[in-house]
């Protein structure tokens, strides 16, 4: 039997299991590029069924993190995720309910304006009972030092693949001196506002956020409204660094229109917190900076492997090739994107 038909015999056990009658189960390739998602049919129903990566591939307990939320949010009535029907804690699964819909291809006003709709109904959520038991987001950024730690580990990591040469060339000549730059100028904005670069945001601040926010993970439903799945990084973060990866995020690009809009609304929604304004000015090239070493993960064997069981195509040198170069194309835009 092959790795595939090893898969889709487990994922259709677990079904099976948990909605409790015989289905039909196939594999969604393009749902996503590190869990796995199946579509269960029984009958007239339509579940997912979400396959997370084993905690020996990725430490993060993404499964509970992502189950906690949505329970979270159900509890709250916030009506525009899935709802967790089942999990199979023990094999890594869970059952949710079907959201029927289509890529976000487009990015209207209305539909910035549904973003920082449901953003203000998690926010609105940090003083709740519930919200006290929520983990930190993964990879949380709650002062400007750790957000050059989470640079530096990048970097360290991708300097040791010494059998890549163009990467290695790009690292040294291009990321290295901009983050320094980026860097040296953070800390001076950060200081002029009198704020501390190394302070972790007082708990008043941090908000409750779908990490890896965005219309990446939207979907648009029959009647033009937005859904919103994905909530494995879910939890307390400074919201700067949420609205950054919204501006910034290289897997669905805003237009300058809808940008300024969000960047407008985010200003609003989180401004009572008298330095958000002045540490998303001065963090967002550390942040975008952060992206441009996101993009090359497919150079790390392990996090390739992962793209594979997620359903990834392709061979991993065409991979590596595409990501250097859309690497290289955000760097050279990235002043372009931060100025606001």
């Amino acid at each position: 039997m092959s790795a595939g038909d090893t898969a889709l015999a487990q994922a259709a056990d677990v079904a099976r299991t948990l909605v409790g009658a015989a289905v039909e189960v196939n594999l969604i390739q393009s749902a996503g590029r590190n869990s796995r998602i199946w579509r269960v049919r029984n009958g007239e129903r339509t579940f997912a069924l979400k396959q997370y990566p084993p905690r020996s591939d990725d430490p993060r307990d993404r499964l509970s993190t992502e189950i906690g939320a949505l329970r979270l949010m159900e509890r709250s009535r916030i009506e525009v995720v899935p709802r967790v029907l089942g999990v199979d804690a023990k094999r890594g699964y869970a059952l949710l309910s079907w959201i029927e819909g289509r890529d976000v291809a487009a990015v209207g006003d209305g539909d910035i304006d549904a973003a920082v709709q449901f953003l203000a109904a998690i926010h609105g959520l940090r003083g709740t009972d519930w919200a006290a038991n929520q983990p930190l987001a993964s990879e949380a950024c709650l002062c400007g030092s750790e957000i050059e730690r989470q640079i530096e580990a990048r970097l360290a990591r991708l300097a040791n693949l010494s059998q890549e040469p163009e990467l290695l060339e790009f690292i040294e000549y291009s990321i290295r001196p901009a983050t320094a730059a980026a860097s040296h100028a953070a800390r001076a904005g950060i200081a002029t506002a009198g704020l501390d670069f190394g302070r972790e945001l007082p708990q008043e601040w941090r908000s409750l956020v779908p990490s890896d926010f965005g219309f990446h993970n939207s979907m648009r439903r029959s009647d033009g409204s937005l859904a919103f799945v994905d909530f494995e990084y879910f939890g307390w973060d400074d919201p700067v660094k949420l609205t950054a990866d919204v501006l910034l995020h290289p897997g669905r690009a805003l237009l300058p229109r809808p940008l300024r809009r969000f960047r407008q609304a985010a200003m609003r929604l989180y401004g009572g917190d008298r330095g958000f304004s002045e540490r998303l000015g001065a963090y967002l090239p550390l942040f975008g900076l952060r992206w441009v070493l996101i993009l090359l993960n497919e150079f790390i064997p392990e996090r390739w492997q992962r793209r594979v069981l997620a359903g990834e195509a392709g061979s991993w040198g065409e991979a590596k090739t595409r990501q250097l170069s859309r690497a290289r194309e955000f760097l050279a835009v990235l002043p372009e994107k931060v100025e606001g």
